[in-house]
C-alpha cells in the first residue's frame, strides 16, 4: 500500500511500501530487487498451475498444496497421462520447458 521511492536502512534508495511489520502494525517496508523477482516468479507458477487445473478439469481436483495437486480418481487412470497433461505449457509461456511428477497413495502425504 502506498508504494514510494526511499532511502533503506543501508542509505540506499528503494522501494517503500506501507503494510503489517513484524510489531503487527502498520509500517514502511523496504523492498529490494530479489523479493520483487520471487514474488514474480510466485505467481507465474501460480498462473501455470491454474492453466494445468483447467487441462485436468475432466478430473477430481480435491484439493492444491503450493505446486501439487490433489486428485482423487479411480485406480485404472493413468498417472503418466495426468503428468502429461500438467507438463503442457500455456499458450501465452511459449518455450518454457515444464515437467510434471506424481504419485499414487490411498491418502494424500508429502513426498
Amino acid at each position: 500500500m502506498k508504494p514510494r521511492m526511499g532511502l533503506n536502512r543501508f542509505e540506499s534508495e528503494s522501494v517503500t511500501y506501507e503494510g503489517v511489520g513484524g510489531t503487527k502494525k502498520w509500517e514502511r517496508i523496504e523492498n529490494y530487487g530479489s523479493k520483487f523477482v520471487e514474488n514474480i516468479v510466485q505467481t507465474i507458477s501460480r498462473d501455470i498451475l491454474c492453466y494445468a487445473m483447467k487441462t485436468l478439469s475432466h478430473c477430481m481436483i480435491c484439493a492444491h498444496v503450493h505446486d501439487e495437486l490433489i486428485i482423487e480418481c479411480r485406480e485404472d487412470v493413468s498417472l503418466d497421462a495426468i503428468c502429461e497433461q500438467m507438463g503442457r505449457t500455456p499458450p501465452w509461456a511459449e518455450g518454457l520447458i515444464l515437467r510434471a511428477d506424481g504419485y499414487c497413495t490411498h491418502f494424500y502425504k508429502k513426498e
